[in-house]
């Protein structure tokens, strides 16, 4: 126990930052007023309702009570157990956690890839970890994954302590497919979504009896605001699964700020193969290599 606790110590005195990405451990450690400093609010909060498929203004807010679809966003809560998530973080922690950028720690199974250059190696890749062979298996049981095929998985490890967060990015969409999967563990938190295209979303005033009025229709656009104004909140609870598709994926930035990790969180979030690497595809041969070692499920942490 007592190894343990100073090996925690020394956790939160490291830092795996870069350029102008900032933990609290090197805010801390460089003093006085940050040059860098963090990207401002969007002005205009909405709310992702998964039983409706829409965003709503938030509560208190200009836009409180008007809605626009948000499509691309599935939630699958409970997706694994109480005891499965224990056994899950347990045997992630078996292994060993690299630091990675804004205070989170990551553990990478998948090929070496440099996306600037689109070049990859599958030289010391043996596949995704075996205790994530079930969770794949349970993924084929919905009707949105039960082709998905993973050949990445990436596990990030966030903590209040060191001022965990990721920055608004949209994954690589060269090697990385349609779907997004991410599997959130031992923490609730917030996934936020921005978009920096130009232009304006249509809004509807909600109905009364939100948000079971919302599937049966609603009222014609009488309302809009700027894109680059507006940010969607979608509420991840614990133990639940993340597929984002469409829009979702390829046009909304996503996110994870620093004031809504509240308490240790754990994500392991799974790739599939783009068309190129698929079967048709300029690099199907490839693709298929990278499959048979990936679902090998024989992997370490790269």
């Amino acid at each position: 126990m007592a190894a343990a606790a100073v090996a925690a110590r020394e956790v939160l005195r490291e830092c795996g930052c870069k350029g102008i990405r900032t933990c609290l451990i090197c805010e801390r450690q460089r003093g006085g007023d940050p040059p860098w400093q963090h990207p401002p609010q969007k002005t205009h909060r909405f709310i992702y309702y998964s039983d409706t498929g829409w965003a709503v203004g938030a509560e208190e807010s200009d836009f409180e009570g008007w809605a626009f679809p948000f499509p691309g966003v599935t939630l699958i809560e409970d997706f694994v157990t109480r005891e499965e998530e224990a056994e899950l973080v347990q045997l992630m922690d078996r292994e060993p956690w690299k630091l990675s950028q804004s205070g989170r720690r990551k553990q990478d199974y998948g090929p070496k890839v440099n996306f600037r250059k689109q070049k990859l190696k599958t030289a010391g890749f043996r596949g995704l970890p075996s205790f994530s062979q079930e969770v794949v298996r349970r993924m084929g049981l919905y009707p949105i994954l039960e082709d998905f095929r993973p050949v990445e998985q990436c596990n990030l490890d966030y903590c209040p302590e060191r001022g965990s967060a990721i920055d608004p990015h949209l994954d690589d969409a060269w090697l990385w497919g349609e779907r997004l999967v991410s599997l959130n563990l031992l923490s609730p938190t917030v996934l936020s979504m921005s978009r920096e295209a130009p232009g304006s979303l249509l809004l509807c005033l909600a109905p009364s009896g939100f948000p079971e009025a919302l599937m049966e229709g609603v009222m014609a656009p009488s309302r809009s605001v700027l894109c680059q104004e507006v940010e969607v909140a979608v509420p991840l609870p614990r133990r639940s699964l993340l597929v984002l598709t469409g829009a979702a994926r390829h046009q909304w930035k996503h996110a994870i700020h620093r004031r809504h990790i509240e308490a240790r969180r754990v994500c392991a979030t799974f790739r599939e193969l783009s068309a190129e690497f698929r079967p048709g595809g300029r690099q199907q041969e490839l693709g298929q290599e990278l499959l048979q070692i990936s679902l090998s499920f024989q992997g370490r942490p790269m």
